[in-house]
């Protein structure tokens, strides 16, 4: 008689070579997985931290120049009167007096400040070691962002002869500051950036603060509107954004 295989057990042993191949195939993908989480854990979200932020030189500086814009205005102020303090600059320059629609109506209501826009800011920088004739304070009522900070108050930094500047601002912010302090100004400053040694931003864990990944979004963010600014200049104008720089005052 001829011999007649055994169906059922033929098919049983595909079936559980087919069950063996998926085990595999999804240990494989969960072992991808695993690495690829433990990569983004310990590479690629520190370094999207990291690469926000500059580390500054020693170089001295002719005024410290504390940025308004955003979060944690006071460890800013803290900063730069330590800046101060320990020699590496020898002034400490403010801006400030934003106006907006909404105040401008309120003005027209009648509303008026009990006081200078900038009282409260030296009164801390006196505190914090900072004499007020060694203060600079500067009105900049359209500076609402870095670019249009940066614009608003060169001209005055220029023309009072200081040239060599230190910018302060928050941890995450400096990188992308210090770059538009020296790319995007028609003027021959010295610029470096210091973080704010008081700001809580933690480029190793970021990532754990619901508060932190916003400011980490947000400067991507900016970035991406600085590039696409700088694109939209070149297509409206036809030339680079940056005229020529002055030259330096003798003073």
């Amino acid at each position: 008689p001829c011999y007649q295989p055994n169906t059922a057990l033929l098919n049983a042993q595909a079936l559980n070579r087919l069950s063996i191949m998926r085990l595999r195939s999804l240990a494989i993908a969960a072992s991808f997985l695993i690495a690829l989480v433990l990569g983004m854990r310990f590479l690629a979200l520190p370094g999207l931290g990291k690469v926000l932020v500059h580390t500054p030189g020693n170089e001295t500086a002719d005024a410290a120049v504390v940025l308004s814009t955003g979060a944690d205005y006071y460890p800013r102020l803290m900063e730069a009167a330590a800046q101060y303090r320990a020699g590496r600059v020898a002034r400490v320059a403010l801006f400030g007096n934003r106006i907006t629609d909404a105040l401008r109506d309120l003005v027209a209501l009648g509303y008026r400040r009990l006081a200078a826009w900038d009282t409260v800011t030296i009164r801390i920088l006196e505190v914090l070691g900072v004499p007020r004739e060694k203060v600079v304070s500067i009105s900049a009522v359209d500076a609402f962002d870095t670019i249009s900070e940066a614009r608003s108050i060169a001209p005055t930094l220029w023309d009072r002869g200081l040239h060599r500047l230190l910018i302060v601002t928050s941890r995450f912010h400096t990188r992308r500051a210090l770059h538009i302090w020296r790319h995007r100004l028609p003027y021959d400053f010295s610029v470096d950036s210091a973080p704010a040694r008081r700001d809580p931003f933690d480029p190793d864990g970021w990532w754990r603060s619901g508060r932190q990944v916003r400011q980490v979004m947000a400067e991507y963010g900016g970035w991406v509107f600085y590039y696409w600014s700088l694109w939209q200049e070149w297509v409206n104008r036809g030339q680079a954004p940056v005229s020529e720089a002055p030259e330096r005052s003798s003073g």
